[in-house]
């Protein structure tokens, strides 16, 4: 027979004996909210001031795209390609396709090009998120998330965000491939980017910054593009609502950590608190909301390139740390590439705030392409979002530091939180059989 049986009063001791274990998750979690409480600043030395956006950039940029929309609504069209440029925009495509393989290859590729081009800060930016992306899909087949979720919500998670990382990774890094074009033959080629299907939006934005060289506008610019690119695509894609986006487990994303993007520094005033590096970071609220989104982006920018102590551990850990998609990659006394359990064995608690228990195993976090396998970019739905001036350019403005910015125990107590949850559904479980 189906359904579920609610304990009676005949039962209920027997209930609160089947539930030992909660008690003791339940403790650990006051315990590091208390702690998120007392202790949630980051200890800075002096004040860090705003990413700035100069107001000569806003007025240039507003013009260019008022130039622009005239031409859209014109019906200008672009003059044929020459045979070199026709190569340079095959040469793009082939390469961004290669590159958008899997998270992993797409991660190495933006951190090959701040490398080669350490003005392009968004290329660092997106290098950390897309770092964060590949932990969140190995996070659906490593050691917590099976208890919670079904197999059929994971396979929904990993489509969702394969999607979005492949989709922003589509459309940006030809354009930064084009930039890297440009400088190796010392003239601009951004009259390219409209044979990429580069929204038109960032016409001004390229030719501005060849000859201003202003990183922040850019950065800020990319970030309205790239958030803009995906909500038709992604966020207002039904399918993805209906499978993800308006499901409840996914409304409540904080249980599973899909909202949580940092960034493993090392800070200069806690060197004696041991090697494993802090989380840099925020909690995104709403997904949902584009504008949100956008916010969200440039307050990343702002901490990443804005606290000096996160930029120069990004830094660090990008250098020595290749990503593999493992949470291992940041945090090895806590999550391992091997399994060290049975996946089938009943869940123990381990965690003890930030440390594993004593005699307990490593979470178990496998490598992405252990686990998922390629899967190629299906069509890209066609159109510009770009089509009036005023609403992107509110968001043209310097951006201040978050404060506090650190988001170590904010995870620790989200890997707490799930922990909670495991014990809690396998307690019930018990009680319904």
């Amino acid at each position: 027979m189906g359904g579920t049986v609610k304990p009676s009063g005949k039962n209920m001791k027997a209930v609160l004996n089947k539930m030992r274990g909660l008690p003791n998750a339940v403790a650990q979690l006051f315990k590091q909210q208390a702690s998120l409480l007392l202790d949630s600043s980051p200890k800075i030395g002096d004040p860090l001031e705003a990413i700035p956006v100069t107001t000569a950039f806003i007025g240039r940029l507003e013009n260019g795209l008022k130039h622009q929309i005239a031409l859209l609504q014109s019906g200008v069209v672009s003059s044929p390609l020459s045979t070199s440029e026709k190569e340079i925009v095959h040469r793009i495509r082939e390469k961004t396709q290669w590159e958008n393989r899997n998270n992993v290859t797409r991660t190495n590729a933006y951190w090959s090009c701040y490398q080669d081009h350490p003005e392009l800060h968004w290329a660092l930016l997106a290098h950390m998120v897309s770092r964060n992306g590949g932990w969140c899909m190995t996070d659906l087949r490593g050691e917590l998330l099976p208890h919670l979720i079904s197999n059929e919500l994971a396979q929904h998670l990993f489509a969702f965000l394969e999607r979005a990382n492949g989709l922003i990774f589509q459309d940006a890094y030809p354009q930064l491939l084009l930039y890297h074009e440009s400088k190796k033959r010392k003239m601009s080629l951004f009259h390219l980017l409209p044979h990429l299907d580069i929204s038109s939006w960032m016409a001004p934005v390229w030719s501005d910054f060849w000859t201003h060289r202003e990183s922040a506008a850019l950065t800020i610019s990319l970030i309205v593009n790239e958030q803009n690119y995906i909500e038709k695509r992604i966020v207002k894609n039904k399918l993805i609502q209906q499978t993800v986006l308006n499901t409840p487990l996914f409304k409540t994303q904080a249980w599973l950590q899909l909202n949580q993007i940092g960034f493993p520094f090392f800070p200069a005033s806690n060197e004696t608190q041991g090697p494993q590096p802090h989380l840099a970071g925020l909690i995104l609220e709403n997904f949902a909301s584009l504008t949100e989104r956008i916010e969200f982006g440039k307050s990343l920018y702002a901490i990443l390139f804005g606290a000096p102590d996160v930029l120069q551990g990004v830094l660090r850990f990008a250098a020595t740390t290749p990503h593999t998609g493992s949470r291992s990659d940041y945090w090895p006394h806590l999550f391992a590439q091997i399994r060290k359990t049975p996946p089938d064995k009943k869940y123990q608690e381990r965690l003890d705030g930030s440390a594993l228990k004593k005699g307990t195993q490593p979470f178990y976090s496998p490598t992405l392409t252990s686990v998922w396998p390629d899967r190629s970019l299906a069509p890209v739905e066609p159109g510009d979002w770009f089509t009036n001036v005023k609403k992107p350019m509110v968001h043209m403005h310097s951006i201040p530091i978050p404060i506090p910015y650190d988001l170590t125990k904010e995870v620790y107590f989200g890997l707490s939180k799930i922990e909670l949850g495991i014990v809690a559904a396998q307690a019930i479980k018990k009680v319904i059989r």
